[in-house]
């Protein structure tokens, strides 16, 4: 009988972009970089209802970085969000001043009003936070990546090396 999905074909895709992204063009610091702008594109897109992803295109473009790593990092920063949103909005209702608030929900029309009542603080901090974890989450991923390619390298060379003396020995 035979399996519905062949999931080994998955596996193996996964596998292929993988090692991709592992071998990127411009090298670990591009793959590192995407990925710290999909983790701060992620912290303060919840509360603009979603707009903030349309940011990963420019500055994707703008620091020279790796798509799919930023999509990575935005995947990422889903799965942390729940309890960085505590600390997101404690953030914000530090930087943002109330009068600045009260002006706002009251000058503005009303429906965007509700959103700044209710996510202002939530955008501002999750910026910051946003901006400091990316930074934060960009040394651990470059270094990894680097060790992953001095790892690759340096299998390359041994195996070369024994290629080259078993042909010696001939």
């Amino acid at each position: 009988m035979k399996a519905r999905y062949d999931w080994r074909s998955t596996k193996r895709w996964f596998r292929y972009k993988y090692l991709l992204l592992l071998r990127a063009k411009g090298g670990p610091s591009m793959v590192a970089r995407g990925f710290s702008v999909g983790l701060f594109v992620e912290m303060f897109t919840l509360p603009t209802a979603g707009f903030a992803f349309v940011l990963i295109f420019p500055l994707v473009y703008l620091l020279r970085a790796n798509f799919a790593a930023a999509l990575i990092g935005f995947v990422f920063g889903k799965v942390i969000y729940i309890p960085m949103s505590i600390l997101n909005k404690q953030v914000g209702e530090a930087l943002v001043p109330k009068h600045f608030k009260y002006y706002l929900i009251h000058h503005l029309p009303h429906l965007l009003s509700n959103i700044i009542r209710s996510g202002l603080d939530l955008i501002v901090g999750g910026m910051v936070v946003g901006l400091v974890l990316g930074l934060v989450a960009y040394f651990p991923v470059m270094l990894l990546l680097k060790y992953h390619t001095n790892r690759r390298k340096e299998k390359r060379r041994l195996r070369k090396d024994q290629l080259t003396s078993s042909e010696t020995n001939e």
